[in-house]
């Protein structure tokens, strides 16, 4: 692997056994389009594959972690099948054999949140927002957090943060279990760096095998849910329901959904 990359929205680079993937739209709030989903399904696999890599680092560029799926771009081209960059990064990033931590500054919305569950260690700025808005644009959660989410911080908590998709902040986060710690926002790269470093020291197939046994016990369902969530959110971005919530989007107004049952 080279030790940096050369994609322009998704920049890598790896030094003292810690690949580090950044996401680098901050335009756009670092919105995740499907050419930056398939560069980090490429840069996970690579990562996955070079003995090298001991550790994955996940952070965005800019004020933000990431402001999620660019809806434009998934209304245009939907992840209809399992061969979609959406669903290979879904699928790459709940396989992944090293510890995965990132590093949350800004704004962490939609599946930028949902991909913390399957990271193994996570830190937040005390500026951090995070919010889980699916539900409100007309569609269903996905990355597995129908599962992830109860089972972390039980059905009541669970289901405030998915049905109302309100903002929250990092110290919530951090009470409910999705992160670890929560550090000014200057700090929080370099917090997570150095637990990364800590992590890369350790004996790498102790630390894939304990990983591995951590995620045993649901690992088979996890699968499956990713699929069935999968298949419901493609149904639901052709909705009615989906199509207002992104035309007041669009609008800059809130969207209507009294006439839908």
């Amino acid at each position: 692997m080279s030790a940096a990359s050369t994609n322009e929205q998704i920049q890598t680079d790896l030094r003292d056994g810690i690949f580090t993937i950044c996401f680098n739209r901050p335009e756009k709030k670092n919105a995740l389009n499907l050419a930056m989903y398939a560069a980090l399904v490429d840069s996970l696999g690579e990562a996955d594959r070079d003995d090298a890599v001991r550790v994955v680092l996940l952070t965005g560029n800019g004020e933000c972690f990431t402001s999620g799926n660019d809806l434009a771009d998934f209304m245009t081209a939907p992840p209809i099948s399992a061969e979609s960059p959406v669903m290979q990064f879904l699928a790459a990033i709940s396989r992944f054999r090293k510890p995965l931590v990132a590093a949350v500054i800004g704004s962490a919305v939609g599946v930028g949140v949902t991909m913390l569950l399957h990271c193994d260690l996570v830190y937040a700025g005390t500026g951090a927002v995070l919010q889980l808005p699916f539900v409100n644009l007309g569609l269903c959660p996905e990355a597995g957090s129908t599962l992830l989410f109860p089972r972390l911080m039980g059905h009541q908590r669970a289901a405030e943060l998915l049905l109302l998709g309100e903002p929250f902040s990092a110290e919530k986060a951090c009470s409910v279990g999705i992160v670890n710690g929560v550090f000014p926002d200057v700090e929080v790269l370099a917090a997570a760096r150095t637990k990364a470093l800590q992590l890369a020291a350790r004996p790498a197939a102790a630390v894939r095998l304990a990983k591995a046994l951590l995620k045993k016990e649901y690992a088979a369902s996890l699968e499956e849910t990713i699929a069935d969530e999968g298949a419901h959110f493609v149904k639901r971005l052709m909705s009615p329901e989906a199509g207002e919530a992104l035309r007041a989007f669009m609008e800059r107004r809130q969207p209507d959904f009294s006439r839908f049952k």
